[in-house]
């Protein structure tokens, strides 16, 4: 019986060799507190723009800053923007939503319907050995079992 060597790398008996992950960037994480720190400051900043009297302001150096009125408008029209993006995607999307009496509601470009003229697939399922086919069942043979007139 050959035993194999111990030292080469297909042999149960070898050191594993350590798994070396693929390098990733970390720029995320950089972009990531960025982010967080611009906006943290851009927070407080309006804050003091919105709150503090005008002496106070320009006892700090500003000469110039937007008219107080805009610390009202800006967050009214970020929810009306917000209210309206909202309206906007329901709208669309019941636009392009097809009537009740269109063919589309039922089926679609990937249906699996049997081939007209052959004989009928469905009924060929009623043998014992048959293997079922794979095909959509059609809306008129659904509505004729589930509400037939004996029920």
């Amino acid at each position: 019986m050959d035993v194999p060597d111990p030292d080469l790398p297909t042999s149960p008996r070898s050191p594993i060799t350590p798994y070396l992950r693929p390098h990733r960037s970390r720029a995320a994480e950089f972009y990531g507190f960025v982010a967080l720190t611009g906006t943290s400051i851009a927070f407080i900043l309006y804050h003091f723009w919105a709150l503090l009297p005008d002496s106070v302001i320009r006892n700090l150096g500003v000469e110039w800053y937007p008219s107080r009125e805009w610390a009202l408008l800006i967050p009214a029209y970020s929810v009306v923007l917000i209210l309206l993006t909202y309206f906007s995607y329901w709208a669309l999307a019941l636009s392009a939503t097809p009537s009740f009496s269109d063919l589309r509601t039922i089926t679609d470009s990937y249906a699996h319907v049997p081939a007209q003229g052959q004989p009928n697939p469905y009924l060929r399922q009623a043998d014992p050995d048959a293997l079922p086919e794979l095909y959509d069942i059609p809306i008129g043979l659904v509505n004729r079992v589930l509400f037939r007139p004996d029920r």
